[in-house]
């Protein structure tokens, strides 16, 4: 049976591996040590030392992808199968959107705080709620999409490739002056690879509302790739979705509810794009 099969058992049983083996956790660990060791200089020497870090990333989760090749049955299936999930997380995504999903307004602001990058703590309750359905989102392509996607087109190399551009990104790819230039190449990267993947996100969120998606992903000018699932799943729950000072699509206020919704909705979406992935990797066998 296809690696492929097994991860993703192992995704929707277990959920993610221990931390400290988990692979995306490794890459965190050397952007962060990297990171902090280059003392900022001139732009040309950040852009190029943030050049370096990610292609060292890069190739570090390339050398991961072809560890398996040199072991020996079963540790070599057993290897791929457990980095393969790695690349992706299901099961935790829908896990931290779902700890969101409180009336105590405190647990919930340290809960949204757990998915998102911005500062959580003057959003009101509406404005949280947004952020959690944004995340759920934006995530549904870079948790789930994005790497099955690579990981048809590439294999392991492809799936975790991209699982290291986007974790860099995560990490450095800022528009500030710490990452202006240390971070411009890794945020470009992403941006490149994640152009088809999230679009073709939007299409899977497409058949629950068409000729609104349509009309919104339209509206969605903030960003090249990671507004355009966000504008989809807002024009599917009919509620505004905001980041403030950025964005804002539009709608009735957001509920706790809605966040209810959009899971039902991840899932749905999900089992769309499972289906497809496990029909095109047969077709490519066969």
């Amino acid at each position: 049976m296809d690696i492929l099969i097994f991860a993703l058992l192992w995704d929707l049983l277990l959920g993610e591996p221990p931390t400290k083996l988990h692979p995306v956790v490794w890459f965190g660990y050397i952007i962060s040590a990297l990171d902090r060791r280059w003392k900022r200089r001139r732009p040309i020497l950040d852009f190029f030392a943030g050049c370096l870090v990610a292609l060292a990333i890069i190739a570090f989760a390339f050398a991961l992808s072809l560890l398996p090749e040199h072991l020996p049955f079963p540790l070599n299936y057993l290897l791929a199968i457990y980095l393969l999930k790695s690349s992706f997380a299901m099961k935790s995504l829908h896990e931290h959107v779902a700890r969101t999903i409180t009336e105590d307004v405190g647990e919930m602001r340290k809960a949204v705080s757990m998915i998102v990058s911005r500062n959580v703590k003057s959003l009101d309750r509406p404005h949280l709620i947004s952020a959690s359905i944004e995340s759920l989102a934006e995530n549904l392509n870079d948790s789930v999409v994005a790497p099955l996607f690579y990981y048809l087109l590439f294999g392991l190399p492809g799936a975790l490739i991209y699982r290291a551009v986007n974790t860099l990104d995560a990490m450095i790819g800022y528009r500030n002056e710490r990452y202006e230039y240390f971070g411009k190449f890794s945020a470009r990267l992403d941006d490149i690879l994640n152009f088809i993947p999230a679009r073709i996100t939007v299409l899977l969120l497409l058949p629950f509302g068409p000729r609104k998606v349509i009309r919104y992903y339209k509206l969605a000018k903030y960003k090249i790739n990671s507004d355009k699932p966000i504008a989809a799943m807002s024009a599917i729950l009919g509620v505004w979705l905001e980041k403030p000072g950025y964005y804002r699509f539009p709608g009735r206020g957001p509920q706790l509810k809605d966040v209810k919704r959009a899971l039902r909705i991840y899932w749905l979406v999900v089992a769309e794009w499972l289906l497809i992935v496990l029909l095109l990797k047969r077709l490519v066998v066969e």
